[in-house]
């Protein structure tokens, strides 16, 4: 089961997400030249490079749902939806659970702002997306099949602190995001991979060519 969602996964880049199958789910899009029409987009905070209305407009149906934060919201048009963390939205079968995704150790993304990351439960299958985090508390009540971790450092978790998070967790799967576009390298990706050999299995995705 796990294995046949993650077949219909694509990394974007960034952190963006694809989830393509008879439903079409993105998380955060930027910087994409187009995709396959969404269904249900999942946007985690206002940050140019997560909430992109010129990339949502790519992919974006007159029945396309949008979930968010109210910041979010204001920027852009459609069918928008606004979440605070503990929410959870049923949508075509798939839920979708708000948790908090907030800085600890530097003030880009301030708890108080009520930014979001999600859990998607999908084909019985739980996914994990922090948004831009830190490690925060609230991890360690996660439970999740597969499990997105952003490395690059700098506005969120560094490769060790997100291995830290990932030791916690203990998803079946570790797929490193937030690196290779405005911050971050390959090399981040793979540190993380090292300091969880043996212990989580981390799979490195290539960009999704769009």
């Amino acid at each position: 089961m796990i294995e046949d969602v993650f077949k219909k996964i694509s990394w974007l880049g960034h952190d963006g997400i694809l989830y393509h199958d008879t439903i079409v789910l993105y998380i955060d899009p930027y910087d994409i030249s187009g995709g396959p029409p969404a269904d249900l987009i999942l946007i985690s905070h206002d940050h140019f490079d997560h909430c992109s209305p010129e990339d949502v407009k790519k992919i974006q149906k007159p029945e396309t749902l949008i979930l968010t934060e109210p910041d979010s919201a204001k920027k852009l048009s459609g069918r928008v939806e606004i979440l605070k963390p503990g929410d959870t939205k049923t949508v075509l079968g798939i839920t979708v659970e708000a948790v908090p995704a907030y800085n600890t150790n530097k003030d880009f993304h301030p708890k108080a702002k009520g930014w979001l990351g999600f859990i998607v439960s999908i084909e019985g299958v739980r996914l994990y997306h922090p948004g831009d985090a830190d490690f925060i508390p609230e991890m360690k009540t996660i439970q999740a099949d597969i499990a997105f971790f952003p490395v690059s450092g700098t506005y969120v978790m560094t490769a060790k602190e997100a291995a830290e998070a990932a030791k916690l967790m203990k998803p079946r799967i570790a797929v490193p995001i937030h690196y290779g576009a405005i911050v971050g390298s390959d090399k981040d990706a793979q540190e993380f991979r090292e300091l969880l050999e043996g212990e989580v299995e981390v799979r490195i995705l290539a960009k999704e060519k769009k």
